[in-house]
């Protein structure tokens, strides 16, 4: 886990629903992920998000790394 990465994920009341996003931008890290998710590069997310930096993708998908780390429990 880094944490110098995920202190760039921020969670405001009344900003985006609550949801968690970048450095207190109106850019949530779902919105990173997705774009990730449909083929978009490091390149053009930076490009069409000129406030964004290399490791905010980085810390989105730290962000969401950790949160898909836990045990799921299932019965039978």
């Amino acid at each position: 886990m880094n944490l110098e990465l995920l202190k760039r994920i921020t969670v405001e009341d009344g900003k985006c629903g609550g949801r968690p996003c970048i450095r207190g931008q109106r850019l949530r890290v779902t919105d990173i992920l997705q774009l990730l998710s449909a083929g978009a590069s490091y390149e053009e997310i930076l490009e069409d998000y000129a406030f964004l930096e290399r490791d905010d993708i980085l810390a989105a998908i730290e962000f969401a790394a950790c949160q898909t780390d836990h045990v799921i429990l299932q019965t039978a």
